[in-house]
């Protein structure tokens, strides 16, 4: 798990789009570019929301067929104790192990309640949630391969294991940023140095968009801009 970062620094990521927050990673080289992030099998379900940033709290679901156990969905309490292990905010991720994920949502309205009191501020899943009206209503952020209208026979599987979801392996207490361009986590060792790499790639950004909108723009000094950006 890695360091938790102070309510200024979380408040600076949470500023930032997630595009952004990509594009200064990326300047670490730290990892590969097609790594580290969540791909299109999952969406943001509820895009006018603000950027969710948080630690996550992984947690595996059948929904397809009844626990061995014969236990109910809300019957695993154990996991709330858990969750309080994790460092605020946090994200619960879903994975979602059955043959056809998303059959059922273990995710709606009573749950993200739960969740929320918790202080949980989102989930990320390869699975289903329901209820979105609600859940779009409390301000809990989904990020969500489907909505399916039953929780079928959804059941905790494992609690606080390595999961991956939309081919991001995310591991306990994994810091992720997400919005309506997707999911993406942050590396351990440069999350604090994020927000103000980001801002000076955001300021380059904004001269060469001024550059393509101004009456100025030719393809000389769009080239002299371009090699500019690229020196951070």
């Amino acid at each position: 798990m890695q360091t938790k970062l102070n309510p200024e620094q979380l408040e600076a990521l949470r500023r930032l789009d997630t595009c952004t927050v990509a594009n200064a990673i990326e300047s670490f080289g730290t990892r590969l570019f097609n790594e580290g992030f969540c791909d299109a099998s999952i969406r943001c379900l509820f895009p006018k929301l603000p950027p969710l940033v948080g630690y996550a709290v992984p947690v595996t679901v059948h929904c397809s067929a009844p626990a061995m156990d014969g236990r109910h969905y809300l019957d695993r309490t154990d996991w709330w104790d858990y969750i309080l292990t994790i460092p605020a905010p946090r994200i619960v991720v879903v994975q979602d192990t059955d043959p056809q994920p998303g059959l059922g949502s273990f995710l709606g309205e009573v749950h993200s309640s739960i969740l929320l009191a918790l202080g949980c501020v989102g989930a990320v899943t390869n699975g289903a949630v329901r209820d979105v009206a609600a859940l779009a209503a409390s301000g809990f952020q989904c990020f969500a391969g489907n909505v399916a209208v039953s929780h079928a026979y959804a059941h905790i599987v494992s609690i606080g294991t390595a999961v991956e979801i939309a081919g991001l392996k995310i591991n306990p207490g994994d810091l992720l940023h997400g919005d309506q361009n997707g999911v993406v986590a942050i590396p351990a060792g440069i999350a604090g140095q994020v927000p103000a790499v980001a801002s000076q790639i955001i300021e380059k950004e904004r001269r060469l968009v001024a550059l393509c909108r101004s009456g100025e723009f030719s393809l000389e000094k769009l080239r002299a801009a371009v090699a500019e950006a690229k020196k951070l």
